[in-house]
Order: structure tokens, then sequence, then C-alpha cells
């Protein structure tokens, strides 16, 4: 099987900075979508670190028609499945493993993998994958690593997280090798805890400017 890149694409390519967000109350989880949908981030990435993940990504998929729902941080089969039945549109994984690749090719939902080596790179793009995750890319040799691998990995477009920020996003978007970038910096959660969803707002759309 390969990657659904006509599902995925549009996604990606759709906004330059998709948010990763960590959502402790899944009540947090509509109004926050919504604040980022009407900055122009309409595609979020909810991670399944807290027990109220799942709960969330229901909720923005069955009230938030406007925003575009994907799961993060998924590490398994199950997962996989799990965040698919609650309605995520696409779902995005640290790495890979043989199980969750056997998840996403029996799966209508689109998967970003995990790469960071080019022996990863190699054998995703093996098995039809052409479009990667990048984490964590800070600690991972960042922009300049990132650069290395747009040559004799040609083909092959990534979405870097884990560490960009509104510093150092316009460095990895100017690389000819990546789509988009994923990061947290659009919706602190101190900005979440208080409901100032206009502050988040704005803080969207700042981050939505960064298109090419």
């Amino acid at each position: 099987m390969s990657q659904k890149t006509e599902e995925l694409l549009p996604i990606l390519k759709g906004q330059p900075v998709i948010p990763v967000l960590l959502i402790k109350d899944a009540a947090h989880a509509v109004p926050l979508a919504r604040a980022l949908a009407a900055g122009g981030l309409p595609a979020i990435e909810i991670t399944l670190r807290t027990p109220a993940a799942l709960d969330a990504i229901r909720a923005v998929a069955d009230q938030v028609p406007e925003a575009i729902v994907g799961a993060g941080t998924i590490l398994n089969a199950r997962q996989f499945d799990e965040a698919a039945n609650a309605g995520s549109r696409f779902i995005v994984s640290p790495g890979v493993t043989p199980q969750l690749l056997e998840a996403a090719d029996a799966s209508p939902v689109p998967l970003l993998p995990g790469a960071i080596t080019p022996g990863e790179i190699m054998s995703l793009r093996e098995r039809g994958y052409s479009m990667l995750k990048f984490f964590p890319a800070e600690q991972a040799g960042g922009a300049a690593f990132l650069k290395s691998l747009s040559s004799p990995l040609a083909g092959t477009s990534f979405c870097p997280t884990g560490g960009v920020s509104a510093a150092n996003a316009r460095t990895y978007l100017d690389l000819p090798n990546v789509v988009c970038v994923g990061g947290s910096w659009v919706a602190p959660e101190e900005l979440v805890q208080s409901g100032q969803w206009d502050a988040i707002t704005k803080l969207a759309a700042e981050a939505a400017g960064l298109a090419r």
C-alpha cells in the first residue's frame, strides 16, 4: 500500500503551521478549534497525551465543521483505530512500526509518520510514503540537517515538529523539502486555560501569515 497523499496533501499545503495541541480539558476543544480556524488554521493536531484527547477529537469533529481535526502522538495500531473512530481526518506519529503501517493500510485515514534518519526515510519511501513528519526537528539537527536531505532524498516532503517556534518557523518553511511545520506556540497553555480565544485567534492569524 502507499500513503494516501491525495487526502493528506491538501491538509498540509493548506496552511503553513499545523497547531499541535495538548488538551487537558475536553471542554476547551471546541472553542479552541474555532479560535484557530478563525485565525486561518483550520487543520489541528490533538495529541493523545492526555485522557481528554479522544473526547476532544470527537467534540471538534462533531461540532466544528470548519476545522480539520487530526490526532497526534499515535504509537500503535490500537491508538490509530481509536483516533480514526473518534473522527480524526489525519493521523500523525512520532515514528513507525510494522503494525502501525498495517493499520494505516487498512484505514481510509491518511498517516503522517515520523522519520529522522536517511534509513528511516528510505524505508518509508519503499512503502510509498513521500510526506513525513521530521521529529524532533530542532533536537535532530534542525533546518540545516533537513536541508541536507533535500538533494539525496528529493521527492520527500516534511512537516518539521519539535522545537519549532514563531522565531524559527520561517527558516524551516523556506526549505524546498518542507511543506508546513507543526508547533504549539499558537495555543499557549495559559491562554487555553484562561479561555482567551481572541488572543489565540490573533496568534493563529500571525502564523497563517507565514505562508509563502
